[in-house]
């Protein structure tokens, strides 16, 4: 047997959802964000998982690491890259833990990088940096604009 996960994960807690190779639901639980409850639950289905996906989110790195520490293939949903299957996301934390485990079972499931932890830092400070140039950018032409209308 094989066993799929999906992690919908949250600010303070995360939705797991395992199935299997038939789509059948094995787990489907809403657990608190600490590492050592989620590897206690997937601890029972280790010798099973095929890989696990988690959302990427804000707040991705901490589960990832933990994860992927405890030698499992983690797999990272990109959020944008999986907007062609939207028709098929529910609403709900739950069915979307188990809608990203079928995109993995589907093999449809499409991935962001994994950055490694020592290189997610000058990134993070890059995009941060990029953010701030467009801002500032959007600030002078929108100076520039009202100048030019009112002269």
């Amino acid at each position: 047997m094989k066993a799929y996960v999906g992690i919908d994960l949250h600010s303070t807690n995360s939705v797991i959802g395992i199935i299997d190779e038939e789509n059948k639901q094995l787990f489907l639980k809403k657990l608190p964000n600490k590492l050592e409850q989620i590897l206690l639950v997937l601890e029972e289905f280790k010798k099973i998982i095929i890989g696990i996906v988690v959302e990427s989110t804000y707040n991705w790195y901490w589960l990832v690491d933990g994860l992927i520490e405890n030698n499992y293939k983690v797999h990272l949903a990109n959020p944008f890259g999986n907007i062609q299957y939207s028709g098929l996301k529910h609403s709900d934390d739950k069915k979307d833990s188990l809608w990203l485990a079928n995109l993995l079972r589907l093999n449809i499931l499409k991935e962001g990088y994994i950055y490694p932890k020592m290189e997610r830092p000058v990134r993070d400070l890059l995009r941060r940096r990029v953010m701030f140039v467009q801002q500032r950018t959007a600030q002078i032409l929108s100076f520039q604009s009202m100048i030019t209308r009112n002269l």
